[in-house]
């Protein structure tokens, strides 16, 4: 008995969680890190490409972690509509928007053409 709770109690360790969720990290981090300038993928895509489906909102809070002076491309990852989605009047719009349209990413009232600029659906 005290060998299974042993065992049980290494399996759900604090250490254990913590490295399982650095390494789920670090796969969002190079999924996104492969879009290539002028591309954007969504949330839902990253998730899939960091063999991670169904974690698309897991993608936001991983990118809102990001930790300061990153170099990681986060400003390529929109939602499923081809909008940003930080509050359009806020200064992270206004700066994921200029990174992008800087990338040669065009603007339509406020959304992006995913047909146009979005990653190969067979990537994702």
């Amino acid at each position: 008995m005290r060998s299974a709770r042993n065992s049980i109690r290494g399996y759900g360790s604090k250490s254990a969680f913590r490295s399982s969720t650095v390494k789920n990290e670090e796969r969002i981090w190079q999924a996104v890190h492969s879009i290539p300038p002028g591309r954007v993928a969504t949330y839902g895509q990253v998730a899939r490409l960091a063999g991670l489906p169904g974690y698309a909102r897991y993608v936001g809070t991983v990118l809102k972690n990001l930790p300061r002076g990153s170099r990681l491309p986060w400003h390529r990852v929109v939602n499923a509509r081809g909008c940003l989605s930080f509050p359009s009047h806020s200064s992270k719009h206004q700066q994921q928007q200029q990174l992008l349209e800087a990338e040669g990413i065009l603007f339509i009232d406020g959304r992006l053409s995913l047909s146009q600029y979005g990653v190969d659906q067979s990537d994702a």
